[in-house]
């Protein structure tokens, strides 16, 4: 039943989804302030419930199309396990709790928690992603919304320079992250009839948008200074990350994606954790430097 549930809710993107809401949390969290222990559970609660509601929705949306693909044939809702009611009321549920969770935290978290899922399970999932060979640009605006909604439970100001690199990371990160599965699954999206770069562009071309992505990825995480207060801690951390992430690319690039794929996928992906919490280690480094 858990495994169910877990695949329902694709609990290892949930994860990455908390992490990301988590450092914004701890970007915007004023030093001064008594950290409340409650208040941190209750965050990670309705970003949770929101996050698992959108992706159950999703699949509640998408059943169909999902029995097409062997990639996606064994989702709970595709392969039978569960009926799409039974997702519908879950998922709804717990959009439900999510939503009023955050929003009771803090008003504009729970405006962009809304936001979220009207631009992901509305308008991308229904438009943009069955019709629109670059919908993977501004769906991953919604993609990208969760770092904003934990920088909005602490600090309101969603469109202050901390806030904007935060979501600037997360954004130009899903191209690499989704073309790159798109080129590892091709057949798969060719016989969903989903237009993504590999099937509609080819390879060549989808990987010059990912090179393009990339760079601008790597030079938003060089150009933190001019977000955000940067210490020694971020030439000594990021500048590496962002050579060996440029190197996997060159290393997939020159094999037309057939090599180097899990390297870059990976390195992309851990990439993305160190530049968002980069901030978090710079603010919140004294207490442990001073306890040394």
């Amino acid at each position: 039943m858990f495994k169910t549930y877990s695949s329902l809710t694709k609990f290892g993107i949930v994860i990455f989804v908390l992490l990301a809401g988590v450092a914004g949390y701890a970007t915007s969290f004023q030093i001064e302030n008594s950290f409340e222990i409650k208040h941190f559970l209750w965050f990670i609660g309705g970003l949770y419930f929101l996050s698992s509601g959108s992706l159950a929705l999703n699949q509640v949306q998408e059943y169909k199309l999902d029995q097409k693909m062997p990639r996606t044939a064994k989702r709970p809702i595709a392969s039978g396990k569960l009926t799409p009611a039974a997702g519908l009321i879950l998922s709804v549920a717990m959009l439900f709790a999510g939503i009023n969770m955050l929003h009771e935290l803090s008003p504009m978290a729970g405006y962009v928690a809304a936001a979220s899922v009207i631009l992901y399970n509305g308008v991308y999932t229904m438009y943009w992603k069955p019709k629109w060979v670059f919908a993977a640009v501004p769906g991953a605006v919604p993609g990208a919304l969760p770092i904003t909604i934990g920088y909005a439970v602490n600090n309101p100001d969603i469109f202050n320079s901390e806030s904007v690199y935060l979501f600037l990371i997360m954004f130009l990160w899903q191209m690499p992250h989704f073309w790159a599965i798109a080129i590892k699954y091709v057949e798969d999206y060719r016989l969903g009839s989903i237009p993504t770069l590999p099937v509609s562009l080819g390879i060549q071309k989808t990987l010059f948008h990912i090179g393009l992505y990339t760079f601008t990825y790597c030079g938003v995480a060089i150009a933190s200074p001019f977000f955000l207060h940067a210490s020694w801690i971020y030439a000594a951390v990021v500048f590496p990350f962002a050579f060996m992430l440029l190197k996997e690319f060159f290393h997939m690039y020159r094999t037309d994606g057939r090599e180097k794929w899990l390297a870059f996928f990976m390195w992309t992906n851990v990439s993305m954790l160190v530049f968002i919490f980069i901030p978090v280690i710079d603010k919140w480094n004294f207490l442990f430097i001073g306890r040394g």
